[in-house]
């Protein structure tokens, strides 16, 4: 297993050079196909408006739109030169996230900038994260903003036994393979069984000795708090990328994901690998 094909989405109103760096390292690395992908549409006005000033301020916000995707396909096909072997862009003036689920049937990973701070975004002009991981049915790559290299010295897979986790496990064993050190961790909830966590996380840990990766286990004494506890192991082991099981509803369904999953996407400190 491999990843032929890597997509990145960009942004129109965010930076991309960081989503862009983590997306031609990795087409190095997997000497895969780039995509570059970027979508926008007009939101809907405050206000009524008809004939030709309507059609006018259609006509102006269509035209930039326009100029903006045309702007993203320039600043993807510099970035990626002499990255890749084959490169490919993707644009449409349609909501963000509806085209990038879309068009992911064509790769098999994902690179998206990190989550917008504060209030919620337009969806007629951002792509979320949040948004994307619940839908895409391909593992993401969330790219915090100054975080522009693939860190593969110290791996940490968040464990939890479900069939997210093991989800999440299955699709990063690409990476897991070119990692240096990888450690596999659970943090055991309040009502959680210690003992049945260790037995959980060796079992993993021996299953991916049996795919040639060397890991180690880990599952703290303590109980709760299991974001907070997360980020702790991923600071000691130094961590460049956290693996997880991706757990909640869209966002149009419930505004908050599951808390260990929200944490990983809005935290700037290092990549996040979610598959669901």
């Amino acid at each position: 297993m491999t990843y032929t094909t890597v997509m990145v989405a960009l942004s129109c109103d965010r930076p991309n050079a960081c989503p862009l760096g983590v997306a031609a390292e990795l087409a190095e690395r997997f000497e895969a196909r780039l995509i570059g992908i970027a979508a926008s549409d007009l939101s809907p006005p405050p206000y009524y408006t008809s004939g030709d000033l309507a059609e006018r301020l259609l006509e102006q916000g269509l035209a930039t739109i326009r100029q903006r995707l045309g702007e993203l396909e320039t600043e993807f096909r510099q970035a990626m030169q002499g990255h890749a072997r084959e490169l490919q862009w993707r644009s449409a003036i349609e909501q963000p996230a509806k085209y990038i689920v879309q068009q992911a049937r064509a790769a098999d990973i994902a690179v998206v900038g990190t989550a917008t701070q504060g209030p919620l975004s337009d969806p007629f002009s951002v792509a979320e994260p949040a948004d994307l991981v619940m839908r895409i049915g391909r593992p993401l790559l969330v790219v915090p903003a100054d975080v522009c290299r693939v860190d593969l010295s110290s791996v940490l897979v968040a464990w939890k036994d479900n069939p997210e986790a093991r989800r999440a496990i299955v699709d990063a064993l690409p990476l897991l393979r070119q990692a240096s050190h990888v450690t596999v961790a659970e943090i055991v909830e309040e009502d959680g069984d210690r003992a049945q966590a260790l037995a959980g996380v060796h079992d993993v840990v021996d299953w991916l000795s049996r795919h040639h990766i060397h890991a180690v286990a880990e599952v703290p004494s303590a109980t709760g708090y299991v974001a907070e506890q997360l980020e702790t192991v991923a600071t000691e082991a130094g961590a460049g990328i956290i693996i997880a099981g991706a757990y909640g509803h869209s966002r149009f369904r419930e505004w908050i994901l599951g808390g260990v999953t929200q944490h990983l996407i809005e935290q700037t400190t290092r990549c996040a690998f979610l598959a669901r």
